[in-house]
């Protein structure tokens, strides 16, 4: 069935997915471009910097599950409401902390409220489109959090040097309020939607079971018979640390490696995170264009996500590279890779799973990807403070970068693994 021309509210639907998903990553990023500001404030070491982190991950891994149970509960429009609500105000909270278990406090809120963006947003492609066109929405919509990444090199370092760290925290935290605003005014399911057409309505449900979907709820043990759930967790287990790495560390490692200075708009980092827009528009765009060419989609998400896994490898090679602009494209890809990698390993619950086990099935997956991250983040920490203290902080980032490498390819093939043994 082809596209309808007259109305597209799928797509508008999708902006405000991606308006809220640009608001999380902003939100969190804003952390690791103060760092610098917050050592000195606060005489944190790598270790102390690694438990705030750890902090928010671990709140993020319970959130994950949480929330994704609560968001199919619920449905779409409540749950995603709430979540960033919540999250906005613990931004906003960052800004009248005055401890470092203040900051704990801060992103432990932050980091079980912010879980409940990617089971919502999953959820609502679910619902507003065929599973040939979900895979680029992924990707559009994922592209969000590179856009937050770009705008937070723009926006901190401004509002750092008019109004100090407290007010960047205040600032950008009350961004998501009005997103709220905008979402209950005009966000529904399709069935619920006035203005959308019978046509469009039509090709939504083009490609999806006609049985109704019962909302009841689904127990955990239901859940783990399906391999889709088992390969989603592993893929997210092996690569959601590695972006967190990207994510909070990468300020810091120009900062340590180049002498940047974070205060002021940085060029390399816009180039990275501008990257991964490329990489999570463009993996669900590849994905679905493969399908559209007849290819199976399972198929196609697999050397799809393949191609974006052996992109990440040239990372573990940074040790022989010691031009910074060099050294930014490899990153670049890298960030990029995880982007289009991301857009796909997510569509892939939506693709074998019934709407009402989506949100259930990337929290569980999102839950033991973070829990990972738990632990990465103080191993990060461990090394970073051992090779800064022997004069050698260059080294200690080798060490992650080796790991990031492979970690991608180690997943791909644990994922086709178990894709191929004789399970649901």
């Amino acid at each position: 069935m082809q596209a309808p021309q007259n109305r597209n509210i799928r797509w508008w639907m999708l902006s405000l997915v991606f308006l809220a998903t640009t608001i999380n990553y902003l939100d969190r990023q804003v952390m690791g471009l103060l760092k610098p500001v917050l050592e000195k404030e606060f005489s944190w070491d790598e270790k102390d910097y690694s438990y705030i982190v750890m902090a928010f991950t671990t709140t993020y891994a319970i959130g994950y599950m949480a929330m994704g149970r609560f968001i199919d509960k619920v449905g779409t429009k409540i749950g995603y409401a709430v979540s960033l609500i919540v999250w906005s105000l613990a931004s906003i909270g960052h800004g009248f902390v005055k401890s470092t278990i203040g900051f704990i406090i801060a992103r432990s809120t932050l980091g079980i409220s912010e879980a409940g963006n990617f089971p919502a947003a999953i959820k609502s492609v679910a619902e507003w489109f065929p599973k040939k066109e979900r895979a680029l929405a992924t990707g559009i919509f994922n592209s969000g959090a590179t856009v937050g990444a770009i705008l937070a090199p723009l926006l901190v370092p401004f509002i750092l040097g008019h109004y100090g760290w407290r007010q960047t925290f205040v600032w950008i935290g009350a961004l998501g309020m009005i997103w709220i605003i905008l979402w209950w005014k005009f966000y529904a399911v399709p069935e619920k939607t006035k203005n959308l057409s019978k046509e469009e309505l039509q090709y939504i449900k083009s490609d999806q079971a006609e049985k109704a979907e019962e909302k009841t709820k689904i127990p955990l043990s239901e859940l783990l018979k399906y391999k889709v759930t088992w390969a989603f967790a592993i893929g997210k287990m092996l690569t959601d640390p590695i972006w967190y790495f990207f994510m909070f560390w990468l300020p810091a490692y120009f900062s340590d490696v180049f002498k940047m200075d974070l205060t002021k708009p940085s060029l390399p980092l816009i180039i990275i995170y501008s990257g991964t827009t490329i990489g999570s528009i463009g993996g669900g765009y590849l994905s679905s264009f493969l399908i559209k060419k007849g290819w199976a989609i399972g198929r196609a998400r697999s050397i799809t996500m393949l191609l974006f896994a052996l992109m990440v490898v040239p990372v573990m090679f940074s040790k022989y590279v010691d031009n910074m602009w060099m050294i930014t494209i490899i990153i670049a890809f890298a960030t990029a890779a995880h982007q289009g990698w991301g857009a796909n390993l997510m569509t892939t619950v939506g693709d074998q799973l019934p709407n009402n086990y989506v949100s259930s099935v990337i929290g569980f997956g999102g839950m033991l990807g973070s829990a990972a991250g738990i632990i990465f983040p103080l191993f990060i920490g461990i090394v970073l403070d051992a090779f800064k203290k022997s004069g050698n902080i260059n080294g200690g980032y080798n060490i992650i970068f080796f790991i990031a490498g492979i970690s991608y390819v180690t997943a791909w093939g644990l994922i086709k693994i178990i894709n191929r043994k004789k399970t649901v």
